[in-house]
């Protein structure tokens, strides 16, 4: 994996972390514990995927339809 592709990964992450915090009222820990746990995050760190190509908003949305599926 590249820098570029790391930075672009490590930016997505901290903007879903951030988002989670903002919209469901969470602390970093718990923001931080559901994204490294999920299965979003893990496909962003493939970079086959091309994830990190997306926007935040496509990639938190894809975290929230993996959250809705969890209950």
């Amino acid at each position: 994996m590249s820098g570029k592709e790391t930075f672009m990964i490590e930016t997505l992450t901290r903007e879903m972390i951030a988002r989670l915090m903002e919209e469901r009222s969470m602390t970093m820990r718990e923001a931080m514990d559901i994204v490294y746990k999920s299965k979003t995050y893990a496909a962003l760190n493939n970079t086959k995927t091309g994830l990190y190509f997306q926007s935040p908003a496509y990639l938190y949305d894809c975290l929230e339809k993996e959250l809705k599926n969890a209950l």
